[in-house]
């Protein structure tokens, strides 16, 4: 027997067609008349929807009516403009007259309109000349009835739920008190609520506003603590006045004073007055979530039809805490110089190196919805091989507002000997017999560079260790570049931001240190030794590996003397965002540009890799 169509888009199962919407919980607060623009994939939106307060009359008068509040799950197109209208509050009215009504709110959706009633008036007074009727009106909820001097009687509280819905989009308001001569007991009720209705006015004093309703278990973090439709309180001849319902309903006020308004986007009611003007209904609000939703069976053919639709919802991604590595770009290498006894350049200081993991640095905190800017530092220039100056430092490199400071670059052999601070500090260079100390590290990034001797130069600094200091040869050769740290953010045991080697002057060194004074493990450059033969020649710095954030070497000169070398250039540095595997949604995590990357291990663990300046992008 062949399958129909319309079970196959059903996992099979005959009936109602299930429905997907991948709305990401997107939740839009609209305070005016507008238009609501929807994620591609949604298909369904919870929606609130709050019509604007009844105003109060005046003459001891009933408190105003809230606006309707309806909460409901509807049909909703995705990437499409939805017009939603924002009803007005009533007018706060005086010379006894009744309270204006509030205006609806609603909202279109797919053709269909949905929206709720404003809040009634408070009643007015019957008393001649002006013949208002005592009555609260109906609306979304019905405002309160005034208190009666004439022959009419009280005022009877208007009727709620006027639109007829299921279920009620608001209560009653209360019944207005007392009639000539018993002035003493003459009080308003209090407006209707959507949670409750208008308390009646009585001897002890006006109603209270009914009680709006708390609908932020729907709609999180939505204004005024989510408390929406709370009714107007009643005001009293001479006793208390009604306070306004929870939900932004106004309180009655005595004497000539003016009854305080609803609030503002709530759809309170707004309270009634002895002898001042009523007070004014507040706006309305309408809130929509746009949903994730896929109830029912689904088949493997469905869900990826979902997917490619954008419509089958995902784990949304939440705010957390990221391990991270930040590595700055390593200090270019001193220049080697080709004075009559033979100058050689300090090695470059490794970048900066600061990480959370596996360390006792705390791990940073990430909202979600944020784009991160990245800056991967670049390495410094090693010195020309004719200014025989120093090393250029390199640029730092920032995550998060946590930066990793660039390293310093080696001392040069022109008379600017010392080494340059940094993230850690770039080793001396030398000029015959004038020495000079190595440039400082920084505090918890990394070491200083090492001092220079007569005939050799200082290694750059590491994270781990200082460059070593130069010892003149037959004694030692010139500073070995600092080690630098290993870190497994990455899942692989990988060494960052060892120091350069120093350069060194003469070609008589032991088999091992003929191809250069040793880097720091991390990256670090080898210094420059100069080549055996007659004459001797001399060698440049080697340069720092790319994104280790290793200092460059410092050059070499023969003895006697040749021209001048160039140091070698620093290492870019690096940057790592280590995602916790609970809070690794790919679909919502993404890094630019393409040379950047972005990786799950086995554990479940992202891996953010930044080797150039980018971004990282949380989504939803």
């Amino acid at each position: 027997m062949p399958r129909s169509r319309s079970s196959s888009t059903n996992g099979g199962v005959i009936g109602k067609k299930n429905n997907t919407s991948f709305g990401k919980n997107t939740q839009t607060v609209k305070t005016s008349t507008g238009n609501v623009c929807t994620q591609p994939g949604t298909r369904f939106a919870q929606v609130l929807i709050v019509a604007g307060g009844g105003g109060a009359g005046n003459d001891t008068s009933g408190g105003g009516g809230a606006g309707g509040a309806r909460n409901l799950e509807i049909p909703m197109k995705g990437n499409a403009a939805i017009p939603v209208t924002i009803g007005a509050g009533g007018t706060g009215r005086a010379g006894g007259d009744e309270g204006g009504d509030g205006s609806l709110s609603k909202i279109i959706s797919e053709g269909v309109t949905y929206q709720s009633t404003g809040g009634g008036g408070g009643g007015g007074n019957t008393l001649a000349p002006r013949g208002a009727p005592p009555d609260g009106r109906p609306g979304g909820s019905g405002g309160g009835g005034n208190r009666c001097f004439g022959p009419a009687g009280v005022g009877c509280g208007g009727a709620g739920n006027a639109g007829s819905f299921s279920p009620p989009e608001g209560n009653p308001g209360g019944d207005g008190s007392g009639s000539a001569p018993t002035i003493p007991l003459l009080a308003g009720g209090g407006g209707g609520g959507h949670a409750a209705a208008g308390a009646d006015g009585s001897g002890s004093g006006g109603g209270a506003g009914g009680a709006g309703t708390d609908f932020s278990p729907f709609f999180p973090g939505a204004p005024n603590s989510g408390t929406y439709a709370g009714g107007g309180g009643g005001a009293s001849h001479n006793q208390p006045d009604g306070s306004g319902g929870t939900g932004g309903g106004g309180n009655a006020s005595s004497g000539c004073t003016a009854g305080s308004s609803g609030t503002a986007n709530t759809g309170g009611g707004g309270g009634g007055a002895s002898c001042g003007p009523g007070g004014a209904g507040g706006s309305g609000i309408v809130i929509v979530k746009e949903l994730n939703k896929a109830s029912g069976v689904w088949s493997m053919q469905s869900q990826f039809q979902a997917k490619q639709q954008g419509t089958w919802p995902r784990q949304l991604l939440a705010p957390f805490s990221a391990d991270f590595l930040i590595v700055a770009g390593g200090g270019g290498g001193g220049g080697g110089n080709c004075a009559a006894s033979g100058h050689s350049g300090g090695g470059g200081g490794a970048g900066g190196f600061r990480s959370s993991f596996c360390t006792p640095t705390s791990a940073t905190p990430l909202t979600v919805n944020t784009t991160f800017p990245v800056t991967v530092g670049g390495g410094g220039a090693g010195a020309n091989d004719t200014g025989h100056g120093q090393g250029t430092t390199g640029s730092n490199s920032v995550f998060n507002s946590i930066t990793s400071n660039g390293g310093g670059g080696g001392g040069g052999s022109n008379g600017t000997r010392s080494g340059l601070p940094g993230g850690s500090g770039g080793g001396a260079g030398t000029s015959g017999a004038a020495t000079a100390s190595g440039g400082g590290g920084t505090s918890c990034q990394g070491n200083g560079g090492g001092n220079s001797s007569p005939q050799g130069a200082g290694g750059g600094g590491g994270a781990a260790c200082g460059g070593t200091s130069s010892t003149d040869f037959p004694t030692g050769p010139a500073g070995i570049g600092g080690a630098g740290s290993p870190n497994e953010i990455t899942g692989s045991n990988v060494t960052y931001a060892g120091g350069g080697g120093g350069g060194h002057q003469g070609s008589n060194l032991p088999s091992p240190l003929q191809s250069g004074i040793p880097g720091g493990a991390g990256g670090g450059g080898k210094g420059g030794v100069p080549q055996m033969g007659t004459p001797a020649s001399d060698r440049s710095g080697e340069a720092g590996t790319t994104n280790t954030g290793g200092g460059g070497g410092g050059g070499g000169v023969a003895n006697p003397p040749g021209p001048g070398t160039a140091g070698g250039a620093g290492g870019s540095g690096i940057v790592v965002v280590r995602i916790p595997a609970s809070a690794n949604v790919s679909e919502a995590i993404s890094v630019t540009p393409g040379t950047n990357t972005f990786t799950t291990l086995a554990c479940g663990a992202g891996i953010a890799t930044f080797t150039v300046t980018g971004t990282l992008v949380l989504s939803k």
